[in-house]
């Protein structure tokens, strides 16, 4: 099975500050990737690089073959990003919401009723989805904007902390969402949260992050059995001096 992503010694400055400083990983393509650390550890700046919404300083990033900086145009035809904090337009209801964002993919009426259907269908809102965006709680915005970030079925799907804030029964709905999605419709997922249980939960494989760097890389089990961790959060203290 071919690459989804490949970055290789990516490098961001942001003046004196270093957010990434030689980062390579790559993801297979139909795995749920896993970027985890601490605020600060340069998830977010990784997940923007790939998403062409920042240029790195240095180093490449293929997604799919397709170069992030010279071939910007076509990367962003096959993946979907949904940012830590993206909101929906409060005075849309959440199915105004999902058939405005639709009609960027698609002007064919028959295919736009289709991928909007597809993300009623994922939200799990249900009636509710006939209601304006304000009155949903934080649980049922995230739940409307992973809806849209899937409802096209991307080659890539970039998720940044889907499920941060939520309570557990949202966190879990949105959890079983992706896992779901990726094993039924072969959509590969990259995704960050400083949250390493959930994401030892969702991820085949993951990396964790702190200043920039990637300091191990692999499945959660092997990761747990090499440094003789009950758990990621453990192994990452181990590997950064913590513990």
């Amino acid at each position: 099975m071919g690459l989804a992503v490949e970055a290789k010694d990516l490098v961001k400055q942001f003046g004196n500050i270093r957010a990434l400083d030689e980062l390579s990983f790559h993801i297979k393509q139909g795995e749920i990737f896993g970027l985890i650390g601490p605020n600060g550890a340069g998830k977010t700046t990784t997940l923007r690089a790939i998403s062409t919404l920042i240029l790195p300083t240095s180093g490449s990033v293929e997604v799919f073959g397709l170069d992030a900086v010279n071939q910007a145009g076509e990367v962003r035809k096959i993946i979907s990003y949904l940012p830590e904090e993206a909101g929906a337009y409060p005075n849309l209801s959440g199915w105004e919401y999902l058939k405005f964002m639709a009609k960027f993919y698609t002007k064919n009426a028959s295919e736009l009723e289709k991928i909007i259907n597809e993300a009623a269908q994922i939200s799990g809102l249900a009636d509710r989805l006939k209601d304006k965006a304000k009155t949903y709680s934080k649980g049922m915005k995230r739940r409307l904007l992973v809806a849209r970030a899937l409802m096209t079925k991307p080659k890539l799907a970039v998720l940044d902390e889907p499920a941060s804030g939520l309570d557990v029964l949202h966190a879990y709905y949105v959890r079983g969402i992706i896992k779901t999605y990726v094993k039924e419709h072969g959509v590969t997922v990259l995704l960050s949260s400083h949250n390493m249980l959930e994401v030892e939960y969702l991820c085949d494989r993951v990396a964790l992050v702190n200043k920039g760097k990637i300091v191990v890389e692999g499945k959660s089990d092997e990761l747990k059995q090499k440094y003789e961790s009950q758990n990621l959060e453990e192994v990452f203290a181990k590997v950064v001096g913590y513990a």
